[in-house]
């Protein structure tokens, strides 16, 4: 892998030095599908970039890292520009200082791909309403995590109100495999779902969506109640004809069970987040179930 550093820089050099290393390369930006913006601190920027590379095997970005550093210090915008085989498409790492700190869309735009979508991803702290901060009304999706937050559960019951379409939360896509078990137990006809109940451990962000998600769909009363893990740990529906449960104990294979029917062992295992992201990089469209799940968690959650 190539890497070049530009202290004291600009957007407009960062961008010249793009363009002559990838003559020098032999790698032309046409191939890249998307722009992926990338908020994050120094602490936690290591993880978030390797996933953020590992998501971009499937969607092949121009991945732009924003690190905020002191706002205290002179301005200065250091980047570091990397290539290689490791690394589909392009990683820019912008280190801000100074009132550059609160300018970071200044920065960020004029490196955007032309024509192409982009998308936001705050892999820690976000604003309170990502579609109105600075660097979100850049982009056509906006990527969050309640479960970095100090409450998640605070964090995910107050995403409706500053839900604009474009929105999404990495809890909702941990629910994905979980939806997608639910929805193929009703394949066969069932007895109607009188109530639900969904286990996990205290505070668990995901357990929340999938119970309002539940609710909104079936119609009927869905509690969430503690287990003690890992994550998310059971789904039971209870039915005219009998229950509908899922239970995963070790988190990675879990156990079907439908009246009538002989029980099933099917794998699912909690993803790392680099797939989570790639799951969000496929859809760029308003996810208006996710946004149906919140919306009903915040009419019905109790603090």
């Amino acid at each position: 892998m190539a890497s070049f550093m530009l202290s004291g820089t600009t957007a407009s050099k960062i961008s010249s030095q793009l363009t002559q290393l990838r003559h020098q390369m032999g790698t032309p930006a046409v191939g890249m599908v998307l722009t992926l913006v990338v908020v994050s601190d120094e602490s936690n920027q290591y993880d978030a970039v390797r996933a953020a590379t590992e998501a971009a095997r499937e969607h092949p970005s121009r991945i732009l890292v924003v690190i905020p550093r002191d706002p205290q210090e002179p301005n200065r915008l250091d980047a570091e520009l990397r290539f290689g085989e490791s690394t589909p498409g392009e990683v820019i790492l912008l280190r801000l200082y100074g009132e550059l700190t609160k300018h970071a869309d200044s920065v960020v735009g004029p490196l955007l791909l032309t024509d192409t979508p982009v998308v936001v991803w705050w892999p820690g702290d976000c604003p309170d309403v990502p579609a109105k901060d600075s660097i979100g009304m850049l982009a056509q999706r906006r990527i969050v995590d309640a479960r970095s937050a100090a409450d998640s559960v605070q964090a995910i019951t107050g995403r409706a109100r500053g839900y604009v379409p474009g929105d999404t939360d990495l809890a909702w896509t941990r629910l994905t495999t979980w939806r997608s078990l639910l929805a193929a137990a009703f394949d066969q006809p069932v007895g109607k779902v009188k109530k639900g109940f969904v286990e996990a451990v205290p505070g668990h962000a995901s357990a929340l969506l999938l119970a309002a998600w539940l609710s909104e769909r079936l119609g009927a009363p869905v509690k969430v109640s503690e287990s003690a893990g890992p994550g998310l740990t059971a789904v039971r529906l209870v039915t005219a004809d009998g229950d509908i449960s899922i239970s995963r104990g070790d988190g990675r294979l879990a156990t079907l069970s439908r009246p009538g029917q002989p029980d099933r062992r099917v794998a699912l295992t909690r993803r790392p987040t680099s797939e989570l992201l790639a799951e969000e990089l496929r859809r760029l469209d308003p996810d208006e179930i996710y946004e149906a799940a919140i919306r009903r968690l915040a009419r019905t959650h109790k603090s």
